[in-house]
Order: structure tokens, then C-alpha cells, then sequence
């Protein structure tokens, strides 16, 4: 993904959260992330690890997971994860890993309701998220109600405010398996959702060995 965007030599990166949490390599990923950016929030997983958020709600497989990352983080990459935001706003842009609404709920947006909670929250026109792994455009105009799209590519109007989930570098949910990212012009208002396909055998491989839940391997497959 890394190799690909540094082709579309974007001006600024953001990093929308959850470095870590099903992979085998969380300090690996970290640096990448470092480097890349200094755009960066929290996901849920990231706080997870470094205990400032309750584990109490994640299903057994992804606790399995968090408490093997705990284990393998560095100092100096436990202490990165405990600085992260909730949130960054830039330039008229909310960027988010769960909802603009209560961040650190952890909340996710599936309903209508959910999506016009987010809205009312927003101080911006536009907001970046992640948080489900499933790329999706929400639109509101006005008193209007919210409209959702799966369309990978659209020019965003003037007057309606956007709440973009960009998917999934990693475990993405929408039964594609390519790693996901969102691009956006701002000059011509125009977003782009990328996808690119990567050695998913090696990453399976490395997850197994690592002695994580085998099912956060076979899912790489299918993208579920």
C-alpha cells in the first residue's frame, strides 16, 4: 500500500488508526506508520494494547490478539500508541478512526441514527473514518436525510457534508481482500477509494507462526 501511494505523491498522509492488533509484526508496523506520517489517531486496538481502553467488549479473537500484541510491543512504541489522539481536525477535515460523535466509544456507524449522530458532532464539512473495515460515503444535505454510497470514486458537492470510511489497509470486511485506502483532492473535491492487492499467503503464514487465533489468517483470504 505504502509503495503504492508514494506514487500518487499526495501532499499529506493520515493515518485513520489501529496500527496494531491481528498482525504479527505491531513494532514493524509502527515504524512504517512513523514514518510515513505525523498524522495519526487512535483506534481502538492501539489503546487496547497499552491498556486505555476496556477489553471487556472485544470478542475473544481480537483480545486474543491484543494481549499477544501487549507482550511484543517495544517501550518506545508502547509510549507512541499512548500519545495518539482521539481525533486531528485540518483545514476544514475531521480525521477519526470511530465516529466524530464520542470517539472514544468506539462506536461504529451501521444505522442512519448512528450516521446523523456523527453529523450533528461535526464541525467540519468532511470527516475521514475507519473503525468497521468497509469502505463506505455517507452524505447529508441540509435537513435531509443521511444518503449512503459504495461508490469508489465521486466528486463531493457543495453544500453536503461527507462522513468517508476509507475500509481496511489490513482484515478488510467487505469480501474484497485487497488492502484499502482513500485518496482525496481537495482542489477538485474529488475522492478516490484504492485498492491493492498484496502477498496475503506470506501475511497468513506469519500470523500462524506467531501462535495467533488461526481465523485472523484464514479471513485475509475472503475480506470478512
Amino acid at each position: 500500500m505504502i509503495e503504492d501511494l508514494r506514487k500518487e505523491e499526495v501532499a499529506r498522509i493520515a493515518f485513520l488508526g489501529d496500527a496494531v492488533g491481528y498482525g504479527s509484526d505491531p513494532n514493524e508496523c509502527l515504524m512504517l506508520v512513523k514514518d510515513l506520517t505525523d498524522l495519526l489517531v487512535a483506534g481502538n486496538h492501539d489503546y487496547g494494547a497499552v491498556g486505555l481502553t476496556d477489553l471487556t467488549y472485544f470478542n475473544p479473537l481480537a483480545k486474543a490478539a491484543i494481549l499477544w500484541t501487549a507482550e511484543k510491543l517495544t517501550p518506545e512504541h508502547r509510549a507512541l500508541l499512548r500519545e495518539l489522539p482521539l481525533s486531528c481536525q485540518g483545514e476544514g477535515v475531521t480525521f477519526v478512526h470511530a465516529t466524530p460523535n464520542d470517539p472514544g466509544e468506539w462506536n461504529y456507524i451501521f444505522t442512519s441514527e448512528e450516521a446523523e449522530e456523527g453529523f450533528r458532532a461535526m464541525t467540519s464539512e468532511l470527516a475521514f473514518i475507519g473503525h468497521s473495515h468497509r469502505p463506505m460515503i455517507l452524505a447529508k444535505a441540509g435537513k435531509e436525510k443521511v444518503t449512503a454510497s459504495e461508490e469508489e470514486e465521486v466528486i463531493l458537492k457543495e453544500g453536503v457534508r461527507y462522513i468517508i470510511n476509507v475500509g481496511s489497509v489490513g482484515q478488510p470486511r467487505d469480501g474484497n481482500p485487497r488492502a484499502a485506502y482513500g485518496l482525496y483532492d481537495e482542489a477538485w473535491r474529488k475522492y478516490l477509494l484504492k485498492r491493492v492487492s498484496y502477498d496475503v499467503q506470506t501475511a497468513q503464514k506469519k500470523i500462524i507462526r506467531a501462535g495467533l487465533p488461526p481465523y485472523l489468517a484464514r479471513r485475509l483470504s475472503f475480506g470478512a
